[in-house]
């Protein structure tokens, strides 16, 4: 395993991290057991760094995986959370008000069976955009909020997360210097989008550390295939298909090119986060990564996907 510092945080990450939404049934059913196993499994095999929110799973994530780390020393990981995205009975809500993510922070902790947050993240700010005093609202109050913890040593570093690279911009740029250390963004490094790229000068100029999601693109690139919720247009969605079957035929599962390809490129980036709750798909994964990576199919591919490179949706 390869280990890239995030920032100035002092953390040296794992370059493929293990993200929980699977634990949570985000994807399809699990059972508990096995995705305990998964995070044992990852644990072992030098991934160090995990990843959850209260969102996935509407709480399950954060529970299941806290029934895992009861049995892993803490110095083994670095783990991150999030506040401000939530979900209940299949309603989600969203609540950034400094008292609801102070309050949110505690209550992870309980769930997850920890006394400290290594990062703790504003899940998907964009929502707040849309919401009553838009993203000014995410640098006035609920990261000051973060802060205050961060202060008190509940949490030791103050995140942001958002499928649009322009919102995390946004907030940093009018947000006091250190406030944000690192940011979290998915599905804009891997196979078919790679605009995270287009960031990067900014956010090391800002001493800020990078973490990928999503490698495979929220199901776009996998043999499964996307979920039916799974808010891409069409016309990425076929050609995202065409580029899977080129890769059968190759022989060469699209999901072992995608994630080689958001984790061998680029150092800046310290952590790529894949979600699986089975022990043999974590080893799998691990495997994949430490293997040379066919460069040529990359080519071939991103041209299969053609003029849907970069094709974006709106965050659901």
């Amino acid at each position: 395993m390869v280990y890239n510092e995030l920032g100035k945080t002092g953390m040296k990450l794992s370059n493929l991290g293990f993200g929980a939404s699977s634990l949570g049934g985000v994807f399809h059913d699990i059972r508990e057991a096995e995705g305990i196993e998964a995070v044992f499994t990852a644990i072992e095999n030098g991934i160090n760094f995990i990843d959850v929110s209260p969102y996935y799973g509407h709480y399950k994530a954060e529970t299941v995986l806290g029934k895992a780390l009861k049995d892993i020393p803490r110095q083994k990981y670095y783990l991150s959370t999030k506040v401000g995205r939530y979900g209940e009975n299949g309603v989600n809500t969203w609540d950034y008000s400094a008292r609801r993510v102070t309050d949110s922070v505690y209550e992870s902790m309980e769930r997850l069976h920890i006394d400290y947050i290594d990062i703790i993240n504003v899940h998907d700010v964009e929502f707040q955009a849309d919401l009553e005093g838009g993203l000014q609202k995410i640098v006035d109050e609920t990261l000051p909020a973060l802060v205050e913890l961060r202060k008190k040593g509940v949490v030791r570093h103050v995140g942001i997360t958002d499928l649009q690279p322009e919102n995390l911009k946004w907030v940093i740029e009018h947000a006091e210097p250190g406030t944000v250390e690192s940011v979290l963004c998915f599905c804009h490094y891997c196979l078919n989008d790679e605009m995270l790229l287009d960031y990067l000068d900014f956010f090391e100029s800002n001493g800020i550390g990078v973490v990928n999601a999503s490698p495979f693109s929220m199901g776009l690139l996998s043999q499964r295939g996307a979920p039916a919720w799974h808010p891409a247009p069409e016309s990425l969605k076929e050609a995202c298909r065409k580029a899977t079957d080129y890769c059968a035929s190759k022989d060469y599962p699209i999901e072992k090119l995608a994630i080689q390809y958001s984790t061998s490129l680029n150092p800046r980036i310290a952590t790529t986060l894949f979600s699986s709750a089975n022990p043999k798909n974590v080893l799998k994964n691990i495997d994949y990564v430490n293997t040379p990576m066919d460069e040529q199919l990359v080519k071939d591919v991103q041209q299969i996907i053609g003029d849907q490179m970069r094709v974006r949706w709106k965050n659901t």
